[in-house]
């Protein structure tokens, strides 16, 4: 079988959960898949290359088509021309999509992940310019022509089902992997102590990670902070906020401006790679009030290092946290607070936390997706 894996949310070497998900399961796949051929779709004028963010080492079953296209004008032609059709140029037996970004309708079947409809949620989360691309991406037309669509979660399927009236027996849910770098380290490791000396985290620090944006109730965590550190018990506590600025990111500079505690509250910036399981380490606490996530990636690698977890108790966090993390309420600080309070005045519901999590997260590994992605694959071609 030859498979098209549509690879431009890539151009941009990020971090998103969306680019994490197509790392991950392209390179788990060409490791679990030894009988097809991987045709890789990656077009634009300007992007990342590719030999740095996919450690992959069966090249043989990969082939890279490296269209010089910028993906602005790709996408306008394939909404308004229904040009280029991919199968014109790439003869494959299937086509698929790690996130709806637009293609012209071929005759070869094709496969579409989508991970969360927040766009259609909470719109005013999202900027003119991303709203805009949500509208050129023809994301509705999209899901009823794919043969089959992959949520990355219940919470997804049933947005899909009641926001897009996909079809219930189209969509197949496949949950997300949690990368095998993310674990637990010893209190001794050597790069902990260094990354610690390194940043000057001598205090203990709780621990947000991810884009600083709206949609991730940063304020609330920085409402939260400020009431812990009224109490003397945790004068010593720091604030690390790491991840790339988003949209409306001035709101929370300004937050931490008006913040009695600034000089508490640091900002990290984009973190990569090991410096985000040493951080997870490090932590005594991760927090994750987000308002919408369709899966959500940062808790649960979290919890793969032996991190205790706060959650929002909205859309697919229950889902995939369970009973393994506190969930609190989003709108409400003070729940916030108090379960931060909690765990640090509690050690041994912070181990219980902990272990918890280490046991939740061994449901989510990276062989499992893919096999049930290369499963749905087969299944489509034998029709």
């Amino acid at each position: 079988m030859k498979i098209i894996f549509d690879a431009r949310v890539l151009t941009r070497g990020g971090l998103s959960g969306i680019e994490e998900y197509a790392r991950n399961l392209l390179k788990t796949l060409l490791a679990v898949d030894s009988a097809n051929r991987y045709f890789l779709f990656y077009s634009g004028l300007r992007k990342q290359p590719l030999n740095y963010q996919l450690p992959i080492t069966n090249y043989q079953s990969l082939k890279i088509i490296d269209w010089k296209i910028p993906n602005k004008i790709f996408e306008v032609s394939s909404r308004f021309l229904s040009w280029p059709k991919l199968d014109r140029f790439i003869e494959a037996d299937l086509i698929f999509s790690p996130h709806f970004n637009i293609l012209a309708k071929t005759e070869t079947p094709r496969v579409i992940t989508f991970h969360d409809l927040s766009f259609l949620r909470h719109p005013y989360f999202f900027s003119q310019k991303q709203k805009f691309w949500h509208w050129l991406q023809n994301y509705k037309k999209q899901a009823q022509e794919a043969a089959k669509i992959i949520a990355v979660s219940e919470f997804t399927k049933s947005d899909l089902v009641n926001l897009l009236a996909v079809p219930e027996e189209k969509i197949s849910v496949i949950y997300s992997g949690v990368d095998d770098q993310f674990k637990k380290m010893s209190a001794d490791d050597r790069r902990l102590k260094d990354f610690r000396g390194k940043h000057k985290l001598d205090s203990p620090f709780i621990l947000y990670l991810g884009t600083l944006e709206p949609r991730k109730n940063i304020p609330a965590i920085i409402r939260a902070f400020n009431a812990l550190k009224s109490n003397p018990r945790f004068k010593d506590l720091k604030l690390i906020l790491a991840g790339r600025p988003g949209w409306l990111y001035q709101n929370i500079a300004n937050e931490i401006g008006k913040s009695s505690y600034g000089k508490d509250i640091a900002l990290f910036g984009p973190v990569s790679g090991e410096d985000r399981v040493l951080l997870y380490n490090l932590a005594e606490v991760f927090i994750y009030p987000s308002f919408f996530e369709g899966f959500g990636f940062p808790p649960l690698e979290a919890q793969a290092c032996g991190c205790p977890v706060i959650a929002a108790d909205r859309a697919s966090l229950p889902e995939i946290l369970g009973q393994s993390a506190i969930l609190i309420d989003p709108w409400r600080v003070e729940e916030l607070t108090e379960a931060v309070k909690k765990i640090l005045d509690n050690p041994a519901l912070k181990k219980r936390l902990q272990e918890a999590g280490l046991r939740n997260v061994q449901k989510f590994n990276w062989p499992n997706t893919a096999r049930q992605t290369l499963k749905l694959f087969n299944e489509i071609i034998k029709k």
